[in-house]
């Protein structure tokens, strides 16, 4: 039977971009555009903190979006300057002055380019779940912290304000979805504090928005071997930081809308939009876990549109729409940070019955991350430090799954130990003291069957077990050794001091 004939309209429905249809693209634009005004105070923030000129900030937060929605590896990730980046080249911007600022955010892009070149993205998959629990929590923190500034020494009706745009965000979505609720919320409180003239904080009163788009040009900066040696390291920091944000918030995205993303085109993009961020002026970035998650949990947004309109949408309202967007109240803008802070937030991983579950080694992790984030506003040394503490409760328990076992021939003439388990710096240590040195007979036997060598410490050790015993005039005979450990142990050892 022949197939039906399409018409037109069916035969474009199957061709189109998925983000085309009615439905798709509403959420996509109202997405994009809730990010973008949710970028506009939290750019300025941070171009204080680097201490730049907020259109500085701006400008790096819309070359990032609007780059990174085209080269990045994860759909509806956003990225724009960063308070982790600002604070890793604020202090070379004080030191030598927006010139080598720029020349360090240049060189920066290059550093994430090679590194996800050269596969550095797939360390990721060594983080532990801890850290990643830990790092979410962490971020929920320092996005909540945020805010508080913003709502000390205030006006009163901040207060008040701030509630009925928390009260709306969470009471609309049970009526309606179609606009999100924080659009609504930052677009009804801005013509309550203008109709009624509330003087309370604005977001102009965080900076002067820019009224052009940013030009591009070359660094002003000596071309020299001087001037390298001085943003290198800066620029090393800001590439390693920016990538673990970048990837870490990307496997949180991936999670949360269940795909998968390349981590190393992520890398790279990251690297390419540093760079023309770097050319037009703006001060770098990575990607934002605050904006995201209003992106991609509150406006279920999917695709690369919401992040590219958040970049131009951002343009647009502070070009186009300057002295309105200058009369939002932060208090709206605050109300829908703490929001995102409640949804970032792994509750379920502090709820009681999960601790009681979990072992205490899994909640040291995620404790260890957390504070150590929150007590240096630093994600690359807590994520470190988590890492750290997960590899020694690692080395921990792995090392007690150990056994040695010994037994004696009826004829007393030969003992054989049986070792078990994984053989490395942790557990070879006390394989030492597991031998009967003076008691055993003339001939010891150590199968290794069960076993497996990692390093060069385990074979120090068993070096040290023969030696014992060879001392007391008993030879030893190591048998049962898998391929590998029979190569390490044949090149080590009596090569070890």
């Amino acid at each position: 039977m022949p197939s039906p004939t399409l018409s037109p309209a069916a035969r474009l429905r199957g061709i189109r971009p998925s983000w085309l249809s009615p439905k798709v693209l509403r959420t996509e634009v109202l997405g994009g555009l809730v990010v973008a005004l949710a970028l506009i105070p939290e750019a300025i923030s941070f171009s204080i903190i680097a201490g730049v000129d907020p259109a500085i900030g701006l400008f790096a937060s819309f070359t990032m979006a609007v780059t990174i929605a085209l080269v990045g590896g994860r759909p509806a990730m956003i990225s724009a300057a960063t308070g982790a980046v600002a604070l890793v080249i604020g202090p070379l911007n004080r030191e030598h002055g927006l010139g080598y600022l720029i020349a360090c955010v240049i060189l920066a892009g290059v550093l994430q380019i090679a590194m996800g070149a050269l596969g550095i993205a797939k360390l990721m998959r060594f983080l532990p779940r801890g850290v990643m629990v830990g790092f979410v929590n962490a971020l929920a923190l320092l996005v909540f912290m945020a805010q508080v500034p913003e709502l000390r020494d205030v006006p009163w009706p901040v207060y008040p304000l701030t509630a009925g745009a928390l009260a709306l965000m969470v009471l609309l979505p049970r009526l309606t979805r179609t606009v999100p609720a924080p659009l609504v919320s930052i677009a009804i409180l801005t013509a309550i504090t203008l109709a009624a003239g509330i003087a309370v904080p604005t977001v102009g009163d965080k900076g002067e928005l820019p009224s052009s788009l940013p030009a591009p040009g070359l660094p002003d900066v000596p071309f020299t071997l001087d001037t390298f040696t001085t943003i290198a390291p800066y620029a090393l920091a800001m590439a390693l930081v920016g990538l673990m944000e970048s990837l870490m918030t990307a496997k949180l995205v991936d999670d949360i809308t269940g795909t998968r993303s390349s981590k190393t085109r992520e890398s790279v993009g990251q690297g390419i939009a540093n760079i023309v961020t770097g050319f037009l002026g703006g001060m770098g970035g990575c990607a934002m876990i605050g904006q995201t998650m209003i992106n991609v949990r509150v406006s279920g947004a999917r695709t690369r549109l919401s992040t590219f309109l958040a970049g131009a949408f951002l343009m647009v309202l502070c070009i186009a729409f300057g002295p309105l967007v200058s009369d939002i109240p932060m208090a709206a803008l605050v109300a829908v940070m703490i929001m995102v802070s409640v949804a970032t937030f792994d509750w379920h991983s502090i709820a009681p019955s999960t601790l009681r579950r979990m072992p205490a080694g899994e909640t040291a992790v995620m404790l260890v991350t957390v504070a150590c984030v929150v007590a240096t506003h630093n994600l690359a040394i807590g994520v470190i430090a988590g890492t750290l503490t997960a590899m020694a409760v690692f080395a921990k328990r792995v090392a007690h799954l150990t056994d040695v076992t010994a037994v004696t021939d009826p004829d007393g003439s030969t003992v054989v130990y049986s070792v078990k388990g994984q053989l490395f710096f942790a557990s070879s240590n006390e394989l030492v003291d597991r031998f009967d040195y003076a008691g055993d007979p003339d001939k010891v036997v150590i199968d290794l069957a069960s076993a497996h060598i990692w390093d060069a410490s385990t074979v120090a050790a068993l070096d040290a077990v023969t030696a014992t015993y060879e001392q007391r005039g008993k030879t030893v005979e190591i048998t049962g050794l898998n391929q590998q450990s029979a190569r390490m142990h044949a090149t080590l050892s009596g090569e070890l001091p």
